[in-house]
C-alpha cells in the first residue's frame, strides 16, 4: 500500500498589508470559535446558584424598573405596545449589542495570558464574544415571545409578519456594530487603560439617547430627531421593533447611517485590531 504525502507549510508574521483582515485565517479557526463560544456562554454564570436562570430574572427585573420609572412616573408614551412588553424587547436588543461592545473592549488584556502562549488569530476571541452574546439574547427573545402570547391572544399586539425574517440581519448588523467599536476600544487601552472606565459610562448614555425606552414617532422633529438619523443603533432597534411588536418607524437615511457606520467600525476596527496585535505585549 503506498501513500501520497504533501508537504505543508505555514508562515507565521507580524508583516502584514494594512488592509489584510485575515478572515480566511479566522474561518480555518471556526472550531476554536465555538469552543470559545462555549467557554465564554459557561463563565458568565460559573459559580452562581441560579446559572442561566438569570436570562430570565434579570431582563424581567430591569423591565419591571423601567415600567415603573419610564413608563409610569416619566410618563414616556411607548407607542400603543403595551410597557412591560415594549421594555422586555427593547432591553434583549439593546443588551445584545452592550454585551457585544463591552465583552470585546477588554479583549487583549483580558486574554494576554493567552495570547503569550500560543500562536491563533486573536479575532477568533471577539468573535465568539459576539456569538455568546447572540445565544443569550435568542435565550431572551424566547422569553419575550412567551409574554408576548398572551399580549396576541387579547389582540394588544400584531407582529408584522412580512418584516419578521428582518430581525436575523438586525442582529447580524448589531453585532458586527458591536464587535467593531469593542476590537477597535480594546485596541485603544492597550495603552490608554483610562478609556476602559468610559465604557461603561458611554453604553449607558448612548442607551439614553438611542430609541431603547421610548420610540422613534414621539420623538418631536428637533436636534434629538435629527441626531436619531445618524445614530446606528436606531434602524436596528425600529427594524426589531416593527417586526416583533407591529410598530416602529424605519427611515431610509437612519438605515444608510448604520450600514455606513457599522462598515467603517468593522473594517477600523479589525485593521487597528490586527496592527495592535503584533506589538501589544509589550504595552500590556
Amino acid at each position: 500500500m503506498t501513500y501520497s504525502t504533501q508537504d505543508y507549510h505555514v508562515h507565521i508574521s507580524s508583516d502584514h498589508r494594512l488592509l489584510q483582515l485575515g478572515l480566511k485565517d479566522v474561518w480555518a479557526y471556526r472550531d476554536l470559535i465555538r469552543l470559545f463560544t462555549e467557554r465564554s456562554f459557561k463563565l458568565i454564570y460559573k459559580q452562581t446558584i441560579l446559572g442561566p436562570l438569570w436570562l430570565i430574572i434579570s431582563p424581567m427585573i430591569t423591565s419591571f424598573i423601567y415600567t415603573i420609572v419610564f413608563g409610569n412616573i416619566a410618563g414616556l408614551s411607548t407607542g400603543g405596545v403595551p410597557k412591560l412588553l415594549f421594555y422586555l424587547s427593547s432591553h434583549a436588543f439593546w443588551t445584545f449589542f452592550a454585551s457585544c461592545l463591552s465583552g470585546n473592549a477588554s479583549t487583549f488584556i483580558r486574554n494576554a495570558h493567552v495570547f503569550q502562549k500560543v500562536y491563533f488569530p486573536r479575532l477568533t476571541i471577539p468573535i465568539s464574544t459576539v456569538f455568546s452574546a447572540a445565544i443569550q439574547f435568542f435565550i431572551q427573545l424566547a422569553l419575550v415571545g412567551v409574554v408576548m402570547a398572551g399580549y396576541v391572544a387579547r389582540g394588544e399586539v400584531s407582529p408584522n409578519w412580512i418584516m419578521l425574517p428582518l430581525i436575523l440581519p438586525a442582529v447580524l448588523v448589531t453585532g458586527i456594530l458591536g464587535l467593531g467599536l469593542g476590537i477597535l476600544v480594546s485596541s485603544v487601552t492597550t495603552k490608554y487603560r483610562d478609556l476602559a472606565f468610559l465604557v461603561g459610562f458611554g453604553l449607558q448614555l448612548w442607551m439614553y439617547v438611542s430609541p431603547v425606552v421610548y420610540p422613534v414617532s414621539q420623538m418631536p422633529l428637533s436636534g434629538m430627531y435629527r441626531f436619531l438619523l445618524i445614530n446606528p443603533m436606531t434602524a436596528p432597534m425600529e427594524i426589531f421593533r416593527l417586526a416583533l411588536l407591529g410598530t416602529g418607524t424605519v427611515l431610509p437615511e437612519a438605515v444608510i447611517s448604520t450600514l455606513v457606520f457599522t462598515l467603517l467600525a468593522a473594517v477600523v476596527g479589525i485593521v487597528t485590531f490586527n496592527k495592535v496585535e503584533r506589538t501589544f505585549i509589550d504595552t500590556v
